[in-house]
């Protein structure tokens, strides 16, 4: 499964691709660019334009309408609706800055790469391979897991609900 995802999506790309989903994204992209991508590549098109997803949809590209604001709700909605699952498989995990997959580096390889407090506490990091950019489950994951952890709630309450 595969998206494209328009200029008001920026904060849902890099989630997705952190899911492991390749997502292809730009703010400079028009409506007509975004359409013809979806198209010819057999990509989803996730908007909150509700004019780009009726004109998608009249082409026969396949789109979804995100009418939720926080990115827990937008999780939640394609939890739902594509069986999205919400966990991070640094396995499959893409690079949230330029799609990539990102891969396994030995701690050796990143010491001139990062800061010598993140050397010195963290023994696990991936690199992307196309933009060189370095990760590691640092504190901010605290933050990533909590936003999860909300929107699986909310998949699980709307669930319930019906």
């Amino acid at each position: 499964m595969k998206f494209v995802v328009d200029g008001m999506l920026g904060k849902l790309t890099r989630w997705l691709r952190m899911l492991g989903y390749n997502v292809k994204y730009s703010n400079k992209l028009d409506d007509s660019q975004l359409i013809k991508i979806a198209k010819n590549e057999k990509r989803i098109l996730l908007t909150r334009d509700l004019e780009l997803y009726q004109q998608a949809t009249a082409k026969q590209v396949d789109a979804f309408y995100l009418k939720v604001r926080t990115e827990e709700e937008k999780l939640a909605e394609l939890a739902k609706r594509f069986k999205i699952k919400l966990d991070i498989d640094m396995a499959t995990s893409r690079c949230p800055k330029c799609n990539a997959r990102v891969k396994p580096i030995s701690k050796e390889r990143v010491a001139d790469k990062v800061d010598k407090g993140t050397f010195t506490y963290y023994n696990e990091f991936w690199e992307c391979p196309k933009c060189q950019q370095v990760y590691w489950q640092g504190a901010h994951w605290t933050k990533i897991r909590k936003t999860l952890e909300k929107a699986k709630r909310e998949v699980r309450e709307t669930a319930r609900q019906t």
